[in-house]
């Protein structure tokens, strides 16, 4: 299983194509770094998993019960615009027009790694996630994580 990790300012041509930094491609295996699938995120922003991640969190919501109308909706929200995707010659990747739109993306792009998937945020807006005073962000980690028993040694 892949683990990413890094953030990235990108710069999209006018295309609306992403060239994915080579020190993330590298992060994915061989086999697996020139398809990727690009939905909307939870936020305004979107999701690109590389296709064996996506495969896996497929599977996860098409086993949700369909005859329950709240999963019905997630599935609905979750596959609304996914697009299956794959590096060209110059490793870019061409962000569909609809995608771009719904997160507010324009040209300068911020790609922040989680381990089995890459959010893609326009610059402004991610900068905005981080408005959070320090002491908030104590609070917040005591909150998640300050009863796990684990240390962050």
């Amino acid at each position: 299983m892949t683990h990413l990790l890094g953030e990235f300012d990108c710069k999209l041509d006018v295309k609306g194509r992403l060239i994915v930094p080579a020190p993330l491609l590298r992060q994915l295996p061989p086999n697996e770094a020139g398809h990727f699938v690009v939905n909307r995120g939870f936020e305004r922003n979107l999701s690109l998993y590389p296709f064996a991640a996506w495969e896996r969190i497929s599977e996860r919501v098409n086993r949700l019960n369909q005859f329950v109308e709240k999963n019905r909706q997630f599935a609905r929200y979750f596959y609304r615009g996914a697009t299956e995707l794959r590096l060209d010659a110059s490793n870019r990747l061409l962000l569909p027009r609809r995608l771009l739109d719904y997160a507010g993306i324009r040209s300068q792009v911020v790609l922040l790694c989680f381990p089995a998937f890459i959010e893609i945020w326009a610059e402004e807006a991610y900068g905005n996630l981080f408005d959070i005073e320090p002491a908030d962000y104590a609070r917040l980690a005591e909150e998640i994580m300050g009863d796990d028993g684990v240390g962050a040694d």
